[in-house]
Order: structure tokens, then C-alpha cells, then sequence
């Protein structure tokens, strides 16, 4: 199938793109797009050009693959290519469709006249890749919808949909028609009218109001956005289309889009946007691989996991039932899930009609027999493994055969918990993350678990609007198995001079969306304590700090108590150091005979980040994730991990495993808390002293 169709309707040539699944803009794509606009222009027959997408939408824009290589600026690119149509004699009209995004929207706004469905999405999400629109979006659009609009989607990235447009000069007609018919229709129109196509972005905007918005942009971005050059770069962009021609306008911004191109926050941003599409590509699974069909769905256990996990699956249509031996448990459950959607109503994210449609979706019971013929289960009761145990007995004797079997456990062995059953083909592990129907990532834990049941896992978590990433079956997973590195240096750290409010605001100026104390007080305290108890005897050469027992044993478990690290008032999230904190952390030290020093913020993070590195590298070297990229991904979607840094393992290869290793050996020297932990992994020491590049 050619990339671009071409056919005739009258004096209108219909050129329709045809690279599935989103159009992306590569180059030869590209070379097609361009030559069936030059078989038009030069056909004495056609007056007027209708440019089209198919499948999924117009065009989700630049092929990012492409980015930082040759193929990028290979002619024709996308500049040569909006700046053809731009320059046309005849009238070029974008017929808008589903997505329309990045390069795809500069593509239709090069277009003279545009036609939009309502509902098309509309969006330059560039700055979320560490970028900007380099193909005369962020000069084009302001002069198209205004300088307030642009600003808002340049710099958030955020895609609205077309008929909140509708009121700008972006768009000529918008209509729930199909949107070829309605082209072409327009097309013939103003043929008819002899309508002149104005190139309407050659006029510039240089309100007062305008020069005000960008002011207040540059100053909001200084705030919030220190660590996003893109912002910045934006607005200077943007400051081009006031104080500028167009063409000059396109010059600066394409300078600035080349200069960000190279700035180490943009490749760390592309990685982990290629990161997440590689995670869907699971080794040993054929695209074309069966997968089972998940009509009817029951969750087990009616606590906070269990409602959350109970969301993800009325959120995607699919009827659920929650099961608890509690009927007060149950009423609760089914409260907190009405009230939720009772909120998102109030704030507009929710029609009445919509709630209405999904609470009629839940379900909730107390006898297993009840949950016999549905299609998968999800456990999600206390992390106890023969408390698991028991409910996959249960479940083996009365769920049907070839449903999926599934546990929502954050650190146990899913071989043993399948052990229980007598079809280890049908378990597996479904890691989902608190809130369950906030958090985006799911880890997806395979054990004797087939082929079948986990691509159709895979398939549930794209369904459910989730990363999904395979893990293999280990103390912890990936995610929590190096978390725990992660916590072990932040208690030593606390041991040795640190304050958890110390600790927690160096690594929140680097980027985490929250430090670890913050985040144990927000999970629970005493969740981590009784994980602990159980490695203590499970694996008891393992040396950790007493600090987060001896909190637990003043039963500060946390945010849930009103005090753990924290303190925390009533109905509030704010984290309120406290004095009786301090005297726990003072007299801890003393009591192990530690002489506290003066830690430096940058110690905190060297520490804290490298741990998770150093136990990353071990996970990968042990086949427990299939790609180092994998592992980004969980801790970019699943703990706060700061996106401009690509990930754990990115941020390290970007370092240089020389110098990781390097870092390694000099905090082994460190007396206090477990030295042995900083030998680097077989992994680093091998990238350490080879040109083999991890992440590539």
C-alpha cells in the first residue's frame, strides 16, 4: 500500500495519508506526501488539494525515532514539506480527524483552510520530550488562536479537543460529518466563491496583552520549571512570533529547537518516551499471539488496593464484582468508590450519566461462588504469603478453568502463591500501585505463567490505560526489590547525621516527586515494618538500620495515624517536621554508638540514586527485567523518579559506568551500614570497562 493515496473528486485532488498506525511524519512518509502534492499541483485539472489522515487520526506528528539522527533533516523535511504547501498556488485544506499532534498539527496549520471533527485532538505536545514545535508551530498557532491559547498548549503540552477551538481562526468548519465529505465539499465552495487563500500567519499580534501573557509565562516558568529548558525556550519562541516576520520567526525557532535538541533533559525525555513503547514489546510474544477475552472481572479483598484496582476496571468498562468475607468492608468499599465518582462529577471530569453507567458496573459479594464464571480475578488481600495461599485455593476450586488468576502482591513469590493451584499456566502476577486507579504503572510478574495468560495481561493493562512491565519472579520484583536499597541508604543516612526532612528535600530538589519519608508515611509504616520482619528472617545476612522499627515500635505508621516521620493534622497532607522525630533519630545513633556528622545534600542523592542503580544492574544482569529500559520505566511511572533524568539506569549510563563504578568503590569505604552493598554488580563492572552502551 502506497503511504499516500491519490484520487480525484471533480476539480479537488484528495491526497490521503496512509502510515499506520498514526501517520508519524518519517521520511518517507514524507518524500510521499510531497510527491503526491507536486502530482497535484502540476495536473492542470485540480484547483484545490485536500490533505487527509487515516485509521487512528491526521498525524500524531515527527517520527521520534528519527530525532538526533541524519533522517531528521534529510530532505524533504518537515520544514520543506508545510513550507511547500504553505507556498501552493492552489488552495490546501487539512481535513482533521482523531489525532492531530506535534509535526502533524504544524502539517495542518502549513494548510490554508482547515476542517476539523469536534472531537479531534488537537495538541503540540512537544515540550514533553524536552522540546518545542520546530516546525512554525509556536509561530503559526498564536497567530491562529491567540497568544493566551498557544501559550497554555505550547507549554503544557496538553492536547483540547477541536471544538473548544472553534471560535479561532484555526479552523474554517467544524462538523460531526465525515470530515473527507466535508473538505471536499468546502473545497468546491470556495472554488465556486473564487475565495483567494490568504496566508493568514503571515499577520503578527503585537497586543499589549500579549507582551503581559509572555511576561507572566517567562516569570511562571522561572518558578516552576527550573529543570525544563523547553519551557524557556518556548517562550522565547514564542516572543518571536510578537517581535518578528513569519519567516524570520521560523529561523529562531528553529534555532532554539536545535539547541534543545542536544540538551541532555531532551534525550533523557525521548528515552523514556521510547522506553515505554519498547515495554509493550514483550520477548518470545508473536504480535499476532491469542490472548483471552476479559468480559467479567472480581477482585478479592475490599481494602484501599481492592476498591482502587476495582476502579481500573469499571473505568474500562468492564463489570467487577468485590469480594469480601466483611459485609461492613464491603459498604465501605462501595462508599469510597460512589464518593469518588461523586468528586470527579463535582469538578467537571464526570458527566452524572457517566457515574451512573459506571457504578452500575460494580458488584460486591461475599461468597466465592458467586465469582465462579467470571473472567479474571485479581487478589489484593493482606501481603501474608499463607493468607494468599489460602485465597488461590479457594479460587482453584471454584473459579472456572481457563480464567485468569491473579495477585496484586508487591514483594511475594508468585511461583509459590500459584503452587496452591493446580493450574500455574493460568497465575500470575498484576502489581498494581496505590492509588490503584491513579497510578500508571503496572507491574506484570511472570512466573510458570503461559504465553496466553501473559500477552492477555498485557493486553488488560493497555486496556486499563496502564504501562504494564514484565518482571520476573523475585523478592520485590523490580520496583520494590530496588526500593529497598533505596530506603536501606536513607535510614543508614539517618543514622550517620541526616534528618528525614534533610533527606527528603535533597532528593525533591533533584527531582523525585517525593522523598522517601514522605513517600513511607504516605504508604505506611508499619506496611514496610512487617516486610521487614519477614526478610529479617528470610534473609538474615542482609543489615539494615533499626531506625524505621524503632518508629514503628512509638506506632508513628503514617499519614493514615496523623504521624510517622511526619506530622500531619487532621484532614491535611502537609508534612510538619517533628521535634519527637529528631529525638528518635538523636538517640538512635547514640544508642548504636554512630558519631553523627554534617551530611551534604549531595551525598543524599549520590547514595540514594546509585543504590538504586547498583541493585538495578543485578536485576538486569539476573534476567529479571528484559531491558534496562524496562526499569526506567517502572520507576518513572511508578515512584517519582524525575523524568529529565531518563530513569535510573539511563541517568547511569549518561554518567558513565566508569564513573558509577568509581562512585561505588569510594562509598564502600563508608565503615557505617553495609559497605559489601557498594561492590558494583558483575554488570557495572563490565560496562565499566567496555565501550558497550546499556541503554542502546
Amino acid at each position: 500500500m502506497s503511504l499516500v493515496s491519490y484520487e480525484r473528486s471533480g476539480r479537488v485532488a484528495l491526497l490521503r495519508m496512509q502510515h499506520s498506525p498514526v501517520n508519524s511524519l518519517g521520511l518517507e512518509h514524507r518524500r510521499a506526501i510531497l510527491a503526491a502534492f507536486d502530482e497535484a499541483s502540476q495536473d492542470p485539472a485540480v484547483k484545490a488539494i485536500v490533505l487527509a489522515g487515516s485509521g487512528r487520526g491526521f498525524s500524531a506528528g515527527a517520527d521520534i525515532n528519527e530525532f538526533g539522527t541524519d533522517l531528521a533533516e534529510a530532505e524533504p523535511n518537515l520544514r520543506t514539506v508545510i513550507g511547500a504547501l504553505s507556498a501552493s498556488s492552489k488552495p490546501v485544506i487539512a481535513a482533521i480527524h482523531g489525532v492531530c499532534m506535534g509535526g502533524g498539527l504544524e502539517l495542518a496549520l502549513g494548510c490554508h483552510y482547515r476542517v476539523a471533527r469536534p472531537d479531534a485532538q488537537i495538541a503540540l505536545p512537544e515540550v514533553k520530550l524536552g522540546l518545542l514545535p520546530g516546525a512554525g508551530g509556536t509561530q503559526r498557532m498564536p497567530r491562529l488562536v491567540g497568544f493566551e491559547r498557544a501559550i497554555n498548549m505550547i507549554i503544557s503540552g496538553a492536547p483540547v479537543h477541536a471544538k473548544k477551538l472553534g471560535e479561532t481562526a484555526l479552523f474554517d468548519r467544524i462538523s460531526e460529518d465525515d470530515v473527507v465529505a466535508v473538505a471536499l465539499e468546502f473545497a468546491d465552495e470556495i472554488l465556486h466563491e473564487g475565495k483567494a487563500h490568504a496566508h493568514r500567519p503571515d499577520l503578527r499580534s503585537a497586543r499589549a496583552e500579549d507582551e503581559g501573557l509572555l511576561q507572566f509565562a517567562h516569570a511562571r516558568a522561572a518558578e516552576r520549571h527550573k529543570d525544563q529548558p523547553a519551557v524557556a525556550a518556548c517562550i522565547k519562541a514564542l516572543r518571536a512570533a510578537i517581535d518578528l516576520p513569519l519567516a524570520q520567526g521560523l529561523e529562531r525557532e528553529r534555532e532554539l529547537f536545535g539547541a534543545l535538541l542536544q540538551t541532555p533533559q531532551s534525550k533523557a525525555l525521548r528515552h523514556a518516551f521510547l522506553a515505554e513503547r519498547r515495554a509493550a514489546k514483550v520477548p518470545g510474544i508473536a504480535s499476532d499471539q491469542e490472548t483471552r477475552t476479559l468480559g467479567s472481572a472480581a477482585v478479592i479483598g475490599a481494602g484501599t488496593m481492592g476498591v482502587g484496582i476495582a476502579m481500573c476496571f469499571i473505568n474500562a468498562g468492564i463489570p467487577v464484582t468485590v469480594l469480601d468475607q466483611s459485609a461492613e468492608a464491603l459498604g465501605k468499599a462501595r462508599d469510597r468508590i460512589a464518593e469518588t465518582y461523586k468528586t470527579a462529577v463535582a469538578r467537571g471530569k464526570l458527566s452524572s450519566s457517566t457515574k451512573e453507567e459506571r457504578l452500575a458496573l460494580l458488584g460486591t459479594e461475599s461468597d466465592y461462588n458467586t465469582i465462579a464464571g467470571v473472567d479474571i480475578v485479581v487478589e489484593a488481600v493482606f501481603e501474608d504469603l499463607a493468607t494468599k495461599e489460602a485465597v488461590f485455593r479457594r479460587l482453584d476450586a471454584v473459579v472456572r478453568q481457563g480464567a485468569v488468576l491473579a495477585t496484586n502482591t508487591s514483594t511475594l513469590d508468585v511461583n509459590r502463591i500459584a503452587a496452591a493451584t493446580s493450574r500455574p499456566q493460568d497465575v500470575i502476577g498484576l502489581h498494581f500501585f496505590s492509588p490503584a486507579h491513579v497510578m500508571r504503572l503496572l507491574e506484570i510478574v511472570r512466573g510458570e505463567t503461559s504465553t496466553e495468560t501473559l500477552a492477555t495481561a498485557m493486553t488488560l493493562a493497555k486496556r486499563l490505560g496502564k504501562v504494564g512491565v514484565i518482571s520476573g519472579v523475585c523478592d520485590g520484583f523490580i520496583g520494590n526489590r530496588m526500593v529497598e536499597q533505596y530506603l536501606r541508604q536513607a535510614f543508614f543516612l539517618l543514622d550517620e547525621g541526616a534528618l528525614p526532612q534533610q533527606v527528603d528535600r535533597a532528593l525533591e530538589a533533584w527531582g523525585f516527586a517525593m522523598g522517601p519519608f514522605r513517600m513511607s508515611d504516605l504508604a505506611g509504616n508499619d506496611i514496610g515494618w512487617y516486610i521487614r520482619k519477614r526478610r529479617y528472617a528470610e534473609q538474615p545476612e542482609m543489615i539494615y538500620s533499626r531506625i524505621a522499627d524503632v518508629l514503628c515500635e512509638h506506632e508513628r505508621f503514617g499519614q493514615k495515624v496523623g504521624r510517622g516521620w511526619y506530622r500531619y493534622e487532621v484532614g491535611k497532607r502537609a508534612a510538619i517536621p517533628d521535634p519527637e522525630v529528631t529525638e528518635l533519630v538523636l538517640a538512635h545513633s547514640a544508642s548504636i554508638g554512630v558519631a553523627r556528622r554534617k551530611i551534604e545534600d549531595s551525598e543524599i542523592v549520590e547514595r540514594c540514586v546509585l543504590a538504586l542503580v547498583n541493585e538495578g544492574a543485578q536485576i538486569l544482569d539476573e534476567g529479571i527485567a528484559a531491558r534496562a529500559s524496562d526499569i526506567d520505566v517502572v520507576y518513572l511511572a511508578g515512584y517519582g523518579f524525575p523524568a529529565h533524568r531518563g530513569g535510573p539506569m539511563w541517568f547511569a549510563s549518561e554518567l558513565g559506568f566508569f564513573n558509577v563504578e568509581r562512585a561505588m568503590l569510594r562509598l564502600a569505604r563508608n565503615p557505617h551500614g553495609d559497605p559489601d552493598f557498594w561492590t558494583p554488580s558483575p554488570l557495572i563492572n563490565r560496562l565499566a570497562h567496555t565501550r558497550a552502551d546499556l541503554n542502546r
